[in-house]
């Protein structure tokens, strides 16, 4: 079985509505042979991002970057990961008001030194999301988790 670890900023309503939308995506009962791990970014270890097989990242974008939270997760585990999680999907979705770019650059600062691969397209969101925004999440959840079936 593949394991999908989505690690998760989520301090906001849209950014919960968002994280649900990815997580019922990534646990569609047509995707087979995937368990799907939740860990809250300030709770997410080494240990988490070795044992999984591919990543969704989520995250408010704060001030023109992601979040704290987000960022710490990297920066307890980034060196130990480094060369054991090379050519892993991923995924991405930002919550924010004012941008992403920003937080955006920073995920592919961090991914390309850590040579994942970007599975999907990110989704970025301004304001509530709408339903074709939550649409766009559960897509990426599902698109990632799928690309880990057998």
């Amino acid at each position: 079985m593949s394991t999908l670890l989505v690690v998760h900023h989520t301090p906001s309503p849209h950014c919960q509505a968002m994280f649900e939308a990815v997580l019922r995506g990534a646990t569609d009962p047509e995707i087979e042979g995937v368990d799907v791990v939740r860990r809250a970014a300030l709770s997410v270890s080494a240990s988490d991002f070795l044992a999984a097989d591919g990543y969704v990242l989520g995250s408010p974008a704060n001030l023109g970057s992601i979040s704290g939270a987000l960022k710490h997760a990297f920066d307890g585990s980034y060196y130990q990961i480094l060369d054991s999680t090379r050519g892993r999907p991923f995924g991405l979705y930002l919550h924010g008001n004012e941008g992403v770019e920003g937080a955006e650059r920073a995920i592919d600062s961090i991914t390309t030194g850590l040579g994942w691969t970007k599975a999907a397209e990110y989704v970025a969101i301004s304001n509530k999301p709408t339903a074709q925004d939550l649409e766009a999440c559960w897509e990426l959840g599902a698109t990632v988790a799928a690309s880990l079936m057998g």
